[in-house]
């Protein structure tokens, strides 16, 4: 439907609900996902699926390499329309796909239980033993209130905005209140009763794709605008980071722990950030591909290092709740980054708004650095992941 609607979309008010839709049908994915390696190790006994989590992190960067390339294609041979409707037969495909191998509801929904907890199957609602599908539409709005409020702000801050904040402050309340109370919340504030590992774990996942999604943004937009690259060549600008994020997660899924990888993507992101300052309209190409390759780094393996935490950190029955509040937080960040890029560059993307952006960055990166640092949660986080794995 998104595709269809967003390629056929005569005005922005169109576009922006063909978003919406798109956004609805991808957030199940990962969350699915997650829910179903969690059901399968439960089945077999196996608590450490590695090469699971490391496959799943490996497809993420696999389809974003690949979509700046192909964004750039579609662009250049179709304009933007091309880029919705090519939703429409991979969604055909996904379908397919999953019509055949996916479990089915009677195999995974009712009374049945696992073999090794004695609770509900995977998808299932622990109160009542059936799928939920009841949509929280209250808590959409509240949240959708309190993040818009907040980014508006964000875009262009100033004295004469404070009611911004502040109404994005009382829909935030209200949101806690009606989530917390709600048989089926929108977001299940409840996973985190209690669990302040993965608090910490979604506040470092916030900060880290600040900088991931800022980079991502404004570097394209950047070297478009300010250096003078074609959309398809800024897409290739961006290979090399996908490239080395994938053989990065390949590499470092073998390794057990999160501890060395999260302080190795901080400083990562850290050397990157002052590399992006270094850059200006005339800087010869290779400087841009070796940015772009010094932030795969930290790329892979903060990805791959974030998921594992929320998969050995979050209570098993509530996995796919929990590996949904990791995209939200990612998400988060990923419009704090839009706001970020759109207050640093005004009308144009030129040198001077990279270059206050990257600072942003920066100071995002040494933030993140210090959540790593001083949570001694992650040392327990390892050795629960090490033993799961014997």
């Amino acid at each position: 439907m998104a595709g269809v609607i967003g390629a056929l979309a005569p005005n922005l008010g169109v576009l922006i609900l063909a978003r919406v839709l798109l956004g609805f049908g991808t957030c199940g994915g990962y969350p699915a996902a997650m829910a179903l390696v969690r059901g399968e190790a439960d089945r077999t006994g196996a608590d450490g699926p590695g090469w699971v989590l490391t496959a799943l992190a490996v497809a993420n960067q696999t389809v974003a390499v690949v979509g700046p390339l192909l964004g750039g294609l579609l662009i250049a041979a179709g304009g933007w329309r091309a880029t919705f409707a090519l939703n429409v037969p991979l969604a055909v495909v996904a379908v397919l796909l999953g019509a055949r191998r996916l479990p089915r509801p009677a195999e995974t929904a009712g009374e049945e239980t696992s073999p090794r907890r004695g609770r509900p199957a995977v998808g299932t609602s622990p109160r009542r033993g059936r799928p939920v599908a009841e949509l929280d539409l209250p808590g959409m709005g509240l949240f959708a209130a309190m993040l818009t409020c907040l980014l508006l702000f964000l875009m262009n801050p100033h004295p004469r905005e404070w009611y911004l904040p502040v109404i994005a402050a009382v829909a935030a309340a209200g949101f806690a209140a009606r989530e917390l109370r709600a048989a089926t919340p929108f977001i299940d504030l409840r996973v985190l009763g209690g669990n302040a590992p993965l608090l910490a774990t979604y506040a470092r996942a916030l900060v880290a794709y600040l900088v991931a999604y800022a980079f991502l943004f404004g570097f394209t937009q950047w070297t478009e605008q300010g250096y003078g690259l074609t959309p398809f060549h800024a897409g290739l600008v961006q290979v090399p980071l996908f490239l080395l994020a994938i053989g990065v997660s390949i590499v470092s899924g073998r390794r057990k722990g999160v501890r060395g990888k999260l302080l190795a993507g901080a400083a990562g992101q850290i050397v990157a950030c002052l590399a992006m300052l270094t850059l200006t309209g005339h800087s010869p190409l290779w400087a841009l591909l070796l940015v772009s390759l010094l932030f795969g780094l930290p790329q892979g393996l903060i990805s791959l290092a974030l998921q594992n935490s929320v998969y050995f950190q979050a209570d098993p029955e509530r996995i796919a709740s929990s590996a949904g509040l990791l995209r939200t937080f990612a998400y988060i960040g990923s419009m704090i980054a839009s706001s970020a890029a759109g207050a640093s560059f005004g009308r144009r993307a030129d040198t001077g708004g990279m270059h206050h952006l990257a600072w942003i960055m920066l100071a995002a990166g040494v933030l993140y650095l210090l959540l790593t640092v001083f949570d001694r949660t992650l040392g327990r986080a390892a050795a629960t992941e090490s033993g799961a794995a014997r």
